[in-house]
């Protein structure tokens, strides 16, 4: 049976292409015998005018088809689907049943986003200010994205906020143009700093405004770097002052003294602002700080300074600080190797890593590779392409992402059955709604006004000053900004073709790359026709590996080693249940962000590293030329009620120390990497589905692995030699 490009016209009269696989499924699921399924099709195609039939048309049809043939069971389930998904959008644009979502302490709303503390006032309201956004944006969606969202073939991310407001997702701020020229928050025009303790003052105030004006994350990118400058002039006044009452030969040595405790004082202070923040979303403004390229004193100290207020932990317990996310840049010929000038700092990093998970790692020379030039991610892994203004400077802060809508890959595998040509057919029928919805996408965002965000609009964080009468899109056109396809579960996809351990089957992962290419194609084909920089994203999935996988086990049931697991796997890693050594996986991922490169991060497991430093550093010195983004995923949770240190037991209710029993978060600190960024799901509860992931992960450590990275290398490059061979 073939469609002719038989063009199907929606109830809103949109038309899309016909889709066989979708009638077929549903068939499938009426266990309609295959004389009957021709019978059907037969009837349609003739019912099909000018290459055009009507989606009234063809249900009708099938229903009628039912009836004279005494087919009643059948239609009595085919109605009833169509009530169900009736009921389910009647429901979801029911801004009253939304909220009283909220007061069921069990629902999985309340616990979407770690981050959030459900419990609080002023979470509260922004989660029913979130509730009536989502049903009210699901109406403004076209309608073909809205059915496509509610249905889990796509995900349009932080409908609480978008489009209902035509707010933006994460960014760079460009803190060196605020801070050097000053700007306003509220009533307050704030002049340029005279101090570095002023200036990280202004940082954090920066960052709750920001985070006030848009959903996603905040990134200081060189941070040493932009802060510098403020020291320096602390350095200035405290010469000057000893120049009145300290002999000559120690006035050196007591401003850089004096200078030395203002930046210790004001990166702790800077650590504890964050960490006591609340933006009006009701929580900690998703940040991270980079750093790592700074060369000169000021820089170095700050540097420093950050890695030990970070391992010397928050309060009186020292729990380990959430926020903000550290990212660390390692570049060879600064830092990287015991010869050179800032490889102490490096030092310090990875005493931090193994003590706090934080730093991230930047490793400069694969990420200008993969991204085009050097810069931080915008909040947890979102990375700006290369864009140069029209007088052809390089530009990295001020610029944004848009938003994100991500594809459900496993369902299309699911679909497909193991049919290659199938999988491709429903791939681009997913994407022609991706595109879609990415466009609208677009043109919320553009109708927002200057004066509706001024600190980004109007007082430098986006990095231009507009008026109030201004268009917004001068700072998105001409590729300035991102809007992204997201992707999830190309480990599920391989299994579903290849089966689950698939992982060292070249073909098998030949097609996942393949899959990742084309979603990298059809983005650069979106840019030119648009002039806006369509992007493809590894999509963190905090609480989307739950909401698809659940999606798909209603649809399709418990199948093994998809979605039985009760989660996906988040974009191209590793299966988490398996234990490769850090190097077989980073291998094994390193080839996808080079076509995902708007969005990507690597991680590794590994136990207690604390008395082990040098195999972390092992690890990072071999990843330098292989990956551009690496965490640490370390065992550093605390009983404070027996004195254990390393990894909580995960439960149904949680997590608990092996040792005691303990699970109450006021006794313990339990910090596990939820996606992008840390969470402590003890104190914030996270989804199902996040959970059974975070408790499936298995060591990627080994014994002996420190004395393995030389053989390990040297097997690589014979392996390389022998297929240039």
């Amino acid at each position: 049976m073939k469609n002719k490009k038989i063009q199907v016209i929606k109830l809103n009269n949109q038309k899309t292409p016909f889709y066989i696989y979708k009638l077929n499924y549903i068939f499938e699921q009426l266990n309609l015998s295959q004389d009957h399924v021709e019978a059907i099709y037969k009837a349609i195609f003739e019912q099909v005018i000018n290459n055009e039939i009507n989606v009234k048309t063809i249900r009708r049809i099938i229903e009628n088809y039912l009836t004279d043939n005494n087919l009643l069971t059948a239609l009595s389930q085919y109605q009833a689907v169509k009530k169900k998904d009736d009921s389910i959008w009647a429901k979801a644009t029911d801004i009253e049943d939304n909220i009283k979502q909220l007061f069921d302490r069990n629902s999985r709303v309340v616990h979407e986003n770690a981050n959030k503390d459900s419990k609080v006032f002023n979470t509260q309201r922004d989660l029913q200010a979130g509730r009536s956004s989502k049903a009210i944006g699901l109406k403004m969606l076209p309608s073909l994205v809205a059915k496509a969202h509610l249905r889990g073939d796509i995900h349009w991310h932080d409908l609480d906020y978008s489009p209902a407001t035509p707010e933006t997702n994460c960014c760079l701020v460009d803190f060196k143009n605020m801070l050097n020229n000053g700007f306003k928050i509220g009533n307050a025009q704030v002049s340029s700093p005279k101090s570095i303790q002023t200036a990280t003052a202004q940082v954090a105030q920066i960052i709750a405004n920001v985070a006030s004006l848009q959903y996603g994350g905040i990134s200081f990118d060189r941070a040493d770097e932009v802060l510098a400058p403020f020291a320096k002039l602390n350095y200035e006044k405290h010469l000057a002052t000893a120049k009145q009452w300290i002999p000559e030969s120690k006035q050196a040595e007591y401003a850089l003294d004096r200078t030395r405790k203002d930046i210790y004082d004001a990166m702790q202070a800077l650590e504890y602002e964050i960490n006591t923040l609340y933006s009006s979303q009701g929580q900690t403004p998703f940040t991270t700080v980079s750093f790592g390229l700074g060369t000169n004193w000021f820089e170095k100290e700050i540097q420093k300074d950050i890695f030990k207020i970070r391992i010397k932990g928050l309060g009186v317990e020292r729990r380990t600080a959430i926020f903000p996310k550290l990212t660390f840049a390692l570049k060879r010929g600064l830092n990287l190797a015991p010869s050179d000038p800032n490889y102490d700092v490096k030092k310090l990093a990875i005493d931090c890593a193994t003590k706090r998970m934080y730093p991230d790692i930047l490793n400069y020379d694969v990420l200008s590779d993969i991204t085009g030039n050097f810069k931080a991610p915008m909040g947890c892994r979102s990375f700006l392409p290369k864009w140069t203004d029209e007088q052809g400077n390089e530009v990295n802060a001020g610029r944004m992402n848009l938003g994100v809508v991500t594809v459900n890959l496993p369902r299309i595998a699911l679909y497909a059955k193991g049919n290659v040509e199938q999988f491709w057919t429903i791939f681009n029928d997913k994407m022609n709604i991706i595109h879609q919805a990415l466009a609208y996408r677009i043109e919320r965002c553009k109708e927002a006004k200057p004066y509706n965000a001024p600190l980004l609009y109007k007082y430098g964080a986006f990095g231009k000053r507009l008026n109030d009468d201004d268009s917004v899109d001068e700072l998105f056109k001409n590729e300035r900004a991102t809007v992204s396809v997201g992707y999830i579960g190309l480990y599920e996809v391989g299994t579903s073709f290849f089966g689950p351990d698939w992982e060292h089957n070249e073909q098998a992962h030949a097609f996942t790359v393949e899959i990742v290419k084309r979603l990298n194609e059809l983005c650069a084909v979106w840019s030119k026709e648009s002039g806006y920089h369509y992007s493809l994203y590894s999509t963190p999935a905090e609480s989307l590996t739950d909401t698809f996988c659940q999606d798909d086990i209603k649809k399709f049931g418990k199948v093994t080693d998809i979605t039985d697991k009760e989660y996906y796997t988040n974009s191209f890693h590793y299966d988490v249940r398996k234990n490769p050594t850090p190097f077989e996986k980073l291998s094994f991922e390193e080839e996808y962000p080079h076509y995902a490169s708007a969005g990507f991060i690597h991680y590794c497991e590994y136990p207690n590293l604390k008395q082990n430093p040098k195999a972390l550093e092992a690890v990072w010195d071999w990843a330098y030329d292989h990956v551009g983004y690496l965490g640490t995923n370390t065992s550093i949770d605390q009983c404070f009620k027996c004195g254990f240190k390393g990894d909580f037991k995960p439960t149904a209710r949680g997590f608990e120390c092996p040792q005691c029993g303990n699970h109450n978060p006021k006794y313990c600190d339990v910090v596990k990497r939820t996606c992008g960024y840390l969470g402590n799901p003890q104190a914030r509860p996270m989804v199902h589905g996040r959970h059974e992931e975070i408790s499936a992960r298995v060591k990627n450590m080994t014994k002996g692995m420190v004395q393995n990275v030389a053989q390990y290398e040297k097997a690589k490059q014979s392996d390389t030699q022998r297929m240039d061979g």
